[in-house]
């Protein structure tokens, strides 16, 4: 028998993915390449429509260790130029603050204990499909072997085999002018300010956590939880160089100087090595599979797309691209959809990605050196001292501003993310977030003795009748990924009918 669906890669995407799909019964597989997780500096935390999304699943809790719902973050940046949220008050700016590996850890506990399987040291080496599977050849636990799966989702990032064996083009460019290096080190006083968490450089002064520019290059830093820092060095009009994983701590002095002008007192944290949490990259890749699915196999993360890691886009992008395909994958295993609900994937996150390049290639153009760059910032700086483009940049950073096309959908929330309501039903108090711990589409009713009874998909919905301030609409039909589906003001049986059919399937 085939596996209901294989997942290659066993990252953050990887790992959603999985419980995402088990979370609606279907019970995947998930293969990783590497042995032992990664110890390597990645990303320090998670912004934008993604955190909301792990609250719908009860995830931000556990992931931020609070038990309040998110709040949004005062301050953020764009191309290293500051965005006062205070601004946009009206424009949310969410975050968590947590190393990857430790969201990889909580996220494989998760997957885990729904019912997934993730076996590590186990890669992909050839994949062909027809229509009634895919065949995989798989080097792993000893030997080669070979798979079969009904569905497979590539999460095997930018270098992704699964891709590579679709012969899906990536097109894009490659930057390769700059040297970027990172590393978590340890700043000692008087140099680190413990009192604010930045840095008091000898012969350059105050520099606060995030990023400075220079003519040469730019020097940003992050204070993590436990006293090390997160440090990132972009160099330009350096000779060519190659990527390593091992970074000795005087290049990394030797590059500061460089950049800053001046001496940075700095060491790598006790017992840590040159080889363990500090790389050295050679500028940056952007660029788009021209396709997420082709016949049973589907792209997500960096197997579909990858970015200058500027503003913190990768994870956000990604792990959306799993909440967006997970509920459908997972209705089409389960008989309640097609190929018309998958296509939805592609048609849905492809134009996503192509805005995420898109600014992020904007973002790090405003980093770089030049008389002529430090005109642009200063103009663009001028215009981000306005609320209206704050808000503007704000949603573009965070994904809030994705609108899917939903046909038949002419209310102003269709295909919108839906707002966090407060909610009072007859069991209590609540909110939106709470309704999709079990990743189901919800019918929120706030006008009741409407739209209350939709016979025939009982078995895959979830009904809701509660009152809110100000309610928003009548009705609202919400899909598993939290975006509307289908809302109306007033009584409109044919159109609930109609947008049930198209994401639920056909009545049972």
């Amino acid at each position: 028998m085939p596996e209901d669906v294989v997942i290659v890669g066993g990252g953050p995407n990887g790992l959603l993915m999985a419980a995402e799909l088990a979370l609606h019964g279907v019970r995947p597989l998930v293969l990783e390449q590497a042995p032992e997780p990664s110890r390597l500096p990645k990303a320090n935390g998670l912004i934008g429509q993604v955190v909301a999304a792990l609250d719908h699943r009860g995830l931000y809790a556990r992931l931020s260790g609070s038990d309040l719902p998110p709040t949004p973050a005062p301050l953020f940046q764009f191309g290293g130029l500051a965005l006062d949220l205070s601004l946009a008050p009206d424009t949310a700016l969410l975050g968590i603050a947590i190393p990857q590996a430790h969201l990889e850890e909580h996220l494989r506990e998760h997957a885990l204990a729904l019912g997934a399987r993730v076996l590590r040291g186990h890669r992909v080496i050839a994949l062909t499909q027809d229509e009634a599977a895919v065949q995989l050849e798989v080097a792993g636990g000893g030997g080669e072997y070979e798979l079969a799966a009904r569905y497979v989702v590539a999460a095997d990032g930018a270098h992704s085999s699964v891709r590579k064996a679709l012969g899906v083009r990536f097109e894009g460019v490659t930057d390769d002018s700059f040297v970027a290096r990172s590393a978590q080190v340890v700043f000692d006083p008087p140099v680190l300010v413990p009192s604010t968490g930045g840095l008091d450089i000898p012969g350059l002064g105050p520099v606060p956590p995030g990023f400075t520019r220079t003519e040469t290059g730019v020097f940003a830093h992050l204070p993590l939880p436990g006293g090390d820092h997160r440090f990132v060095l972009y160099e330009w009009g350096r000779p060519p160089t190659t990527a390593t994983d091992r970074l000795p701590i005087e290049e990394l002095r030797s590059a500061c100087r460089r950049v800053l002008g001046t001496e940075l007192p700095m060491r790598y944290p006790a017992g840590e090595t040159d080889a363990v949490v500090h790389r050295r990259t050679v500028g940056t890749n952007s660029r788009q599979a021209e396709q997420y699915r082709v016949g049973r196999v589907l792209l997500v993360g960096d197997a579909a797309h990858v970015q200058s890691g500027i503003g913190g886009p990768g994870l956000n992008l990604g792990m959306l691209d799993v909440f967006n395909l997970g509920w459908k994958l997972a209705a089409v295993g389960n008989g309640h959809g097609g190929d018309t609900l998958l296509d939805t994937y592609h048609s849905e996150r492809h134009p996503v990605g192509a805005r995420v390049l898109m600014q992020s290639r904007a973002q790090l153009a405003l980093l770089a050196p030049g008389p002529n760059v430090t005109a642009l910032r200063q103009v663009v700086d001028e215009l981000l001292a306005d609320g209206p483009a704050v808000r503007r940049i704000t949603r573009m950073l965070t994904g809030a501003d994705t609108r899917y096309p939903m046909p038949g959908g002419d209310h102003p929330l269709t295909g919108t993310w839906v707002p966090d309501l407060p909610l009072t039903t007859d069991n209590g108090t609540t909110r939106v977030a709470e309704l999709f711990r079990a990743a189901r589409p919800v019918l929120l009713v706030l006008s009741p003795g409407r739209h209350d009874h939709p016979d025939g998909w009982r078995d895959r919905l979830d009904v809701v009748t509660a009152s809110t301030p100000d309610p928003p609409a009548a009705a609202l039909l919400i899909r598993p990924d939290g975006y509307v589906a289908w809302a109306t003001d007033a009584d409109d049986p044919d159109g609930l009918v109609a947008a049930l059919l198209t994401w639920l399937g056909p009545r049972s």
